[in-house]
């Protein structure tokens, strides 16, 4: 007889998301709240920062392990599956991988306590085009002055740790490439990062509790020991820092997995207790199909999201491979809208109201082709792996990686 050892992390997890998370998830939703009783809830058990080195409080857990915890929380509350996604991987794991001890020892404990980073990339004009940002780090002495504007910022407003990409100016105005910068608002506990202020939240279709929002930078001050230093240096040290990327790419996939999954199960309890035509529907071949279909692309997107999170960047560092996590969030993202947009079409007119959780799920997985990078930028990438290509969409076309190999050969 096999043995199957399930995993601690995973069960922890699957307790917290059942016994209280199920529970409290509408009320998020339909309040546009944060979900604080929750990720209070995370610290204490200590989901929070779990990939943090256990020299720094953490308990060095994988991503893989992290992947695991995700879909069980997603399948009862996506917005607090988001905190726990960017509570481990993302902003934390780029600070853990390529920060100073004293910028570890800073952060560690501000999200083992339960902070949600946020990672201030995307701009008003710079997009999926993340290289076209306007804001700027003007060195000055011992400090960056840090001046522009971010938009669609998770988290904005309640986190604490923000991790801002921009383009650094030398004393000289040379441009020296997009580093990014650790900066702390905490006005309880004395860090006011004056110069950073919280825009406008923008009214999203779902994952109504987590702001997403404007964030202003107007001469805020860095000290340069808040800069983080990548491998590569200053002119390819935004390719390291999106890298570290690569591990969120895989938690969003596993999130909408985890809502997708619920969905699927939701219906399949809906089809045998619900009778027409004299049976329950369950027993309709058209519906069966239907399952069959919707069973199948989940497990391949399981198997693909756990293969990615196991998997190591050929750079060396510790995070998943491009394409496979660009893959793997591809493939999920897209057979979880159908999957519960199906989920949705089994329950009828009763899945288009709010008193099944279907409607809210409907409307929280529509994100996840989007935030995390697009599916036209994962397929981009997938596409360029394939091909063995440098495909940049710039003006200038496509650049080898090597010098062109000859369509024909001439015969020896």
């Amino acid at each position: 007889m096999t043995v199957h050892f399930e995993n601690p992390i995973r069960e922890t997890a699957r307790a917290l998301a059942q016994s209280k998370f199920s529970a409290r998830a509408s009320h998020f939703d339909q309040k546009r709240e944060y979900c604080w009783r929750n990720v209070q809830d995370l610290a204490d058990a200590g989901l929070m920062g779990m990939t943090i080195p256990v020299e720094y409080g953490g308990r060095g857990a994988s991503i893989y392990d992290v992947v695991l915890a995700v879909e069980e929380v997603a399948r009862e509350c996506t917005l607090t599956a988001r905190v726990l996604v960017e509570g481990n991987l993302g902003a934390i794991s780029a600070v853990m991988q390529y920060g100073t001890h004293e910028q570890k020892s800073f952060c560690a404990p501000i999200v083992l306590a339960g902070d949600k980073p946020a990672i201030c990339i995307t701009e008003p004009d710079a997009g999926s085009a993340a290289g076209e940002m306007t804001t700027t780090a003007q060195r000055s002495g011992d400090n960056y002055i840090l001046n522009g504007k971010k938009h669609w910022i998770t988290g904005g407003g309640v986190s604490k740790i923000h991790l801002i990409f921009a383009r650094v100016v030398s004393e000289k105005g040379e441009d020296e490439g997009i580093g990014a910068f650790i900066a702390i608002k905490d006005e309880k506990n004395g860090h006011k990062a004056d110069g950073l202020t919280i825009g406008k939240r923008e009214h999203t279709l779902g994952l109504c509790g987590m702001p997403e929002t404007e964030i202003i930078l107007e001469n805020l001050i860095v000290h340069q020991t808040m800069r983080l230093e990548t491998p590569s240096g200053d002119k390819r040290g935004f390719a390291d820092l999106m890298t570290a990327y690569n591990s969120q790419r895989v938690g969003a996939g596993t999130i909408a997995l985890g809502v997708a999954s619920a969905a699927l199960d939701d219906a399949k309890k809906y089809m045998k207790s619900r009778q027409q035509f004299g049976r329950p529907i369950a027993e309709f071949q058209g519906l069966q199909w239907m399952v069959a279909d919707m069973d199948t692309s989940l497990y391949a997107a399981r198997l693909m999201l756990h293969d990615a999170a196991k998997s190591k960047s050929d750079n060396g560092l510790p995070f998943p491979d491009v394409a496979s996590a660009a893959r793997a969030k591809l493939f999920a993202s897209e057979a979880a809208i159908k999957v519960v947009n199906q989920s949705l079409q089994i329950f009828g007119a009763r899945g288009f109201g709010s008193d099944e959780r279907v409607e809210r799920m409907y409307r929280d997985v529509r994100m996840f082709t989007i935030g995390g990078g697009t599916a036209e930028i994962l397929r981009n990438q997938i596409a360029a792996s394939a091909l063995d290509m440098k495909l940049p969409q710039t003006r200038d076309g496509y650049q080898p990686n090597e010098a062109p190999v000859p369509f024909a050969v001439a015969a020896e």
